[in-house]
C-alpha cells in the first residue's frame, strides 16, 4: 500500500486520479489556510457577501412620540426638533439649520473656514449610516458675537426631512 504525504492526504481526490504535488498545490492553494499569508498571493480579498435585513440599525434611535429630522437618504435619526436653535442659516448647498446636539453623526477633522458671519473651525459632519455629508460643527469661533455656536451643529435642508409627527 503506498503511502500518502500529510499534504497530499489532505488535498487528495474522493475519487482515484494521478495526483501530483502540482496538480494538489492548485488545487488548495486558494483554500488551504497555511497559504493564505504567502507572499505569493497577490489576489485583492474578496468583499464581504452583503446581507440584506428587515430593518436599518442606527447607532441611536430618538423616541418616536418627538418630530425628529432624518437623514434623507438613508432615514437614519439626525435630530430631535427640541434641539433645534435656529432655522436662519445658510449652509454650502442653502438653506441649513443649527442644532444644539444630533446623533449617529461622526465628525471629520476641524479646518479653519471664512464663513459668512467671520472665521471659524469647523470640522464636517457626516450621517454615520450612508457617509454623506450633512453639514458642519462649529468647534471654534473667533469673534465674541458668534461664541454662542461653538459646539453646535449645521445640517443643510437638503440633507435631511421631517418625520414623526409633523401635520
Amino acid at each position: 500500500m503506498k503511502r500518502l504525504s500529510p499534504f497530499q492526504a489532505r488535498c487528495s481526490l474522493p475519487y482515484p486520479a494521478p495526483t501530483t504535488a502540482l496538480t494538489c498545490v492548485l488545487r488548495c492553494f486558494p483554500c488551504e489556510p497555511t497559504w493564505a499569508g504567502s507572499p505569493f498571493l497577490h489576489r485583492p480579498p474578496t468583499p464581504p457577501m452583503v446581507r440584506m435585513t428587515r430593518s436599518k440599525t442606527f447607532q441611536a434611535y430618538l423616541p418616536s412620540c418627538h418630530r425628529t429630522y432624518s437623514c434623507i437618504h438613508c432615514r437614519a435619526h439626525l435630530a430631535n426638533h427640541d434641539e433645534l436653535i435656529s432655522k436662519s442659516f445658510q449652509g454650502s448647498q442653502g438653506r441649513a439649520y443649527l442644532f444644539n446636539s444630533v446623533v449617529n453623526v461622526g465628525c471629520g477633522p476641524a479646518e479653519e473656514r471664512v464663513l459668512l458671519t467671520g472665521l471659524h473651525a469647523v470640522a464636517d459632519i457626516y450621517c454615520e449610516n450612508c457617509k454623506t455629508t450633512l453639514g458642519w460643527k462649529y468647534e471654534h469661533a473667533f469673534e465674541s458675537s458668534q461664541k454662542y455656536k461653538e459646539g453646535k451643529f449645521i445640517i443643510e435642508l437638503a440633507h435631511m426631512i421631517k418625520d414623526n409627527g409633523w401635520d
